[in-house]
């Protein structure tokens, strides 16, 4: 008897079993600890950049393609006549290296819209990092504004835009609304040259003839099919585009009103395709 209340009282003197530490609450993990920087705010979408960030932001990891000194925007700023103290739309400006280009150049505003949330996110930790002084950001569809009772403007960057339509007459037709100015970079449809790259000859299906404003041209169908699965895809805002040859997208600069053009540096042989940068104005602007 006396030895089963010994080990009774043993029993009730023995510590209890420690409770479980409990998990981590997941959004702790969306603090920061150590002090401010600017790297803090780009690692925000570590991994997701294209860009290299200029001048003493240089050491900020972020990309490898130098789209804050691009070689297309320094011709296009040349050739637009200069842009010091204008007011400048930009059509996707995607990482904002060329907004920073605008600005640097002397831009009196610089107006950039940018349908994708991470691009546009990504474009705002720019303006904090690099202090843009004189550009507004705005997050949605650019078709959508141009299609709108949308102000005048300057001059209208569309670099890397075009290509991703699927209606480009349209916007060059709208475009030619708010502007007599534009610069363009776009990639364009070349049979020969597209099939020659085992990258891109499949993504082309259909070739449809179309007519936007009197003016008949070939909508040639480009899916983007792999490419949509990365967080870097900065393409359009659906899974297929609509891509106008060479000749075609020059007539329907033309056939707009923009139509005193100068084509600056082309690339035929372009891993994604013929490519040409170009500025179009009005006559007599």
């Amino acid at each position: 008897m006396l030895r089963k209340i010994a080990a009774r009282l043993r029993g009730l003197a023995a510590p209890a079993p420690a409770a479980a530490a409990p998990p981590r609450a997941a959004i702790l993990d969306q603090y920061v600890r150590g002090a401010p920087s600017d790297a803090n705010a780009v690692d925000i979408f570590k991994g997701e950049w294209w860009s290299a960030l200029p001048g003493r932001w240089a050491g900020v990891p972020a990309g490898n393609l130098p789209l804050f000194d691009d070689k297309r925007m320094h011709w296009a700023i040349q050739n637009l006549g200069g842009v010091t103290g204008r007011k400048v739309l930009e059509l996707g400006p995607m990482e904002a290296g060329h907004t920073w280009m605008l600005e640097q150049a002397g831009a009196g505003s610089v107006l950039a819209i940018e349908a994708n949330s991470r691009c546009f996110m990504k474009s705002l930790i720019v303006k904090e990092v690099v202090g843009l002084q004189r550009s507004r950001f705005l997050h949605g569809d650019f078709e959508e504004y141009l299609r709108g009772p949308a102000d005048r403007f300057d001059a209208v960057i569309a670099s890397g835009v075009l290509y991703h339509m699927r209606d480009p007459v349209e916007l060059l037709q709208n475009i030619a609304r708010v502007t007599d100015r534009v610069f363009i970079w776009s990639h364009y449809y070349a049979a020969a040259p597209i099939e020659a790259i085992a990258h891109m000859r499949h993504r082309f299906g259909t070739h449809v003839e179309a007519e936007r404003a009197g003016f008949r041209h070939t909508l040639h169908r480009y899916q983007y099919g792999d490419f949509l699965n990365t967080n870097r895809f900065s393409g359009g805002t659906e899974d297929y585009s609509n891509w106008l040859g060479r000749e075609e997208l020059l007539g329907a600069l033309r056939h707009v009103g923009l139509s005193d053009i100068v084509i600056g540096e082309e690339e035929i042989e372009h891993v994604n395709g013929p490519c040409f940068s170009l500025v179009a104005k009005r006559p007599g602007s």
